[in-house]
């Protein structure tokens, strides 16, 4: 029979993703702010969005986009362009510096994770691969 899950159970793992994630940002991020990092992966991720399809993809207002936006391209780490089919439509691209801004972030995420693992014995770190296994699982990856 296979076991219920338990509210509590769920609960714990909300929290320490949560916390890990809170974590992993403030250590990682430099001159960069949280939303605009992630704008940045999602610009990166959707290759030259649109400011509507930015919009939905980080689900906040189109003024929001506007202001991040507007940062980003001041401090060179996003292009604006025209849409080469719709003469209406903004669609903005990662520069070489914002590439280069996004894994630097990565890098110090994985730096910092890997000096935690680094602590751990290697029953732990086998665990640990388990634990990613089962993550990657339960996001469908």
């Amino acid at each position: 029979m296979k076991p219920t899950p338990s509210a509590e159970l769920a609960a714990r793992l909300r929290q320490a993703v949560t916390r890990m994630n809170r974590r992993l940002r403030a250590t990682s991020l430099g001159e960069i702010s949280p939303a605009q990092a992630s704008m940045l992966a999602t610009i990166e991720m959707l290759d030259a969005p649109s400011l509507g399809e930015l919009a939905a993809a980080e689900q906040i207002q189109p003024p929001s986009v506007t202001r991040l936006v507007k940062g980003l391209q001041e401090s060179g780490h996003i292009v604006q362009k025209t849409d080469e089919n719709d003469r209406r439509t903004t669609r903005v691209a990662i520069s070489p510096q914002g590439k280069r801004a996004l894994n630097e972030i990565r890098d110090r995420k994985t730096q910092f994770l890997n000096s935690k693992l680094s602590d751990l014995s290697t029953k732990e770190l086998h665990k640990a691969e388990e634990m990613v296994a089962l993550l990657e699982r339960l996001l469908g990856e």
